[in-house]
């Protein structure tokens, strides 16, 4: 078996996230690389939630439809995924709770009694899913040893217990396959929101500042948890008004600051987004994408918010919003956007979509491309400090409070190079002209980085276009349809040249992307190119690698 696909699933409440991150960190441990996809409703307690765990011995970052292994821990999970069943599938059920009768031909059974183990053991609910993992190892042929040091390491409370029922569920188990060890380095898996918030800190992050809102909440508890680590300050305010004016005041005291919120919570920091654009403080906002309008599917993913992230705010202000597709490229864009920020003293915006930031891949930080903190224009001390001092980059140098011998003032109103309020003619043109100026240079500076992706069969005519998390999925069915596949990292500044050369000799394009109007196809068309055919998908799922195969099938010809 090359790969495989295994799909677990139960009602909220069941610790499905913990179990499936748990399997895929035993499959990491036999050198597989890892690609790990989360789907739960907006519930707490109920429902019906799912995680499908991939491996492969190459670098995947998307799911397929079909599973090799079914870990059912209620009846809906059997009911609503045996349709993902192949032929040569093996189900574990908990014979306690799921009736498999109906299963697929050939399909084989595991029953285990997970209830009355459970009972058994005196051992709390939450516990099927660890009694689950230990019969998954059992038929997979993967050995006690690896699944002991896994729970270990993956469980903090009453490991000992867990332990117990785990050796209960794989005794008790018969080994239907072997699931070979690879001969390859061993890569950590970690999810987008993680690797993004190392690529911010490597570029000297100094506080994170944010009020939960999924899918960006998981980056507010990764920040808390290595704080004391990084020494950062962590801070969650009572409202998303309240996190980006905080997050402005610390700018302005000098301390390098990232906030995280969704659509919802930008809408209420736009007011702020502009006050960054006319004081030209510098500050990073996450914006996790999730259908809406409006509450939408709180819990779903969606590439929607494009438009509303190069658009938002009132005025006219320069700014930088860059989309990363993987870990790695979270990794590095986070880096990149602080550091570029600070450098221009600009809002970044990184557009990330919820595949991205919980969904878990095989990270490969020698192939993420170097971060490290730069330097941004610091008042020299020579003359009298003018905090919005005009330069033919546009951006003046910085001072902090309580620096010495330095006025600093800050304004949301038009102003002069000191910061006084004005509403004078000329020098309104004048600021205006400066705070513009600096996209000229920020456009330049891009060219040093690779703001357009080009794989696949890169001397196809053919090609997709995408952005964001299609990247994976579009370049595993490139290279199976001969194919090239564009991506871009950067949509504002829009990257013209590196554009430009990427569709050289492409005949037809064709756009992937999770929305349902095709807002990447409107924003390359302003910049004189055109995509040919759309393959858009908007229920709130991201693309599997079958289905976009499918999908493209019936356009390329």
């Amino acid at each position: 078996m090359e790969e495989f696909s295994i799909l677990i699933g139960g009602k909220a409440g069941f610790g499905i996230d913990k179990a499936s991150s748990t399997i895929a960190g035993i499959l990491n441990q036999l050198s597989y690389r890892i690609y790990l996809y989360r789907d739960y409703p907006s519930l707490i307690r109920g429902g019906h939630t799912f995680s499908i765990v991939r491996a492969s011995p190459q670098k995947i970052a998307a799911h397929k439809n079909k599973i090799d292994f079914l870990l059912a821990l209620n009846q809906d999970t059997l009911t609503f995924h045996k349709n993902r069943l192949k032929e040569t599938s093996i189900t574990i059920y908990d014979s306690d709770t799921v009736k498999a009768d109906d299963l697929p031909g050939g399909v084989k059974r595991a029953a285990v009694a997970i209830g009355k183990i459970i009972k058994e053991e005196n051992a709390s609910e939450i516990m099927r899913n660890t009694c689950m993992i230990g019969s998954f190892c059992k038929a997979a042929g993967i050995g006690w040893a690896i699944l002991e040091k896994v729970l270990k390491k993956e469980i903090t409370k009453e490991i000992d217990l867990n332990l117990k029922v785990a050796r209960r569920g794989f005794n008790e188990t018969s080994e239907s396959l072997k699931v070979p060890p690879i001969k390859q380095d061993k890569l950590p898996v970690l999810n987008g929101s993680e690797t993004l918030s190392l690529g911010l800190i490597a570029a000297g992050l100094k506080s994170y500042i944010a009020y939960p809102m999924t899918p960006s909440s998981n980056i507010l508890h990764f920040m808390a948890n290595v704080a004391k680590d990084f020494g950062l300050i962590v801070m969650h305010p009572e409202s998303e008004i309240g996190v980006i004016m905080m997050a402005l005041g610390a700018s302005y005291a000098g301390k390098k600051t990232a906030v995280g919120t969704s659509g919802g919570g930008f809408c209420l920091m736009t007011e702020g987004l502009s006050f960054a654009g006319m004081s030209e403080l510098p500050i990073v906002i996450i914006l996790g994408q999730r259908p809406g309008p409006s509450t939408g599917l709180p819990t779903y993913s969606s590439q929607t918010e494009m438009n509303f992230a190069i658009n938002a705010g009132q005025g006219e202000f320069t700014r930088l919003v860059a989309a990363p597709s993987d870990a790695e490229d979270a990794y590095f864009w986070g880096g990149v956007s602080l550091n570029l920020a600070w450098k221009y003293q600009i809002p970044a915006i990184i557009l990330m979509d919820k595949t991205i930031a919980e969904g878990a891949y095989s990270f490969d930080r020698a192939a993420a491309g170097e971060v490290k903190e730069e330097t941004f224009p610091a008042w020299d001390r020579k003359d009298r400090y003018k905090r919005y001092l005009v330069t033919e980059t546009g951006v003046s140098p910085l001072a902090f409070v309580p620096g010495k011998d330095a006025i600093i003032k800050i304004n949301s109103y038009e102003h002069d190079e000191s910061g006084i309020t004005t509403e004078d003619p000329a020098i309104t043109k004048q600021m205006q002209e400066t705070r513009l100026r600096k996209e000229k240079f920020l456009i330049q500076e891009l060219e040093r980085y690779k703001s357009v992706g080009i794989y696949g069969k890169t001397d196809s005519d053919q090609a997709i276009l995408c952005w964001g998390s299609n990247k994976g999925v579009s370049i595993e069915v490139a290279e199976k349809m001969g194919l090239k596949v564009i991506t871009l990292s950067v949509l504002c500044p829009f990257p013209v040249n590196q554009f430009k050369k990427a569709v050289e000799g492409v005949k037809k394009m064709i756009l992937v992307e999770n929305s349902a109007t095709g807002q990447l196809a409107n924003l390359i068309n302003r910049y004189g190119f055109k995509v040919d055919s759309n393959v858009l998908k908007y229920d709130g799922r991201p693309f599997t690698v079958d289905e976009l195969e499918e999908e493209l099938g019936r356009i390329i010809k």
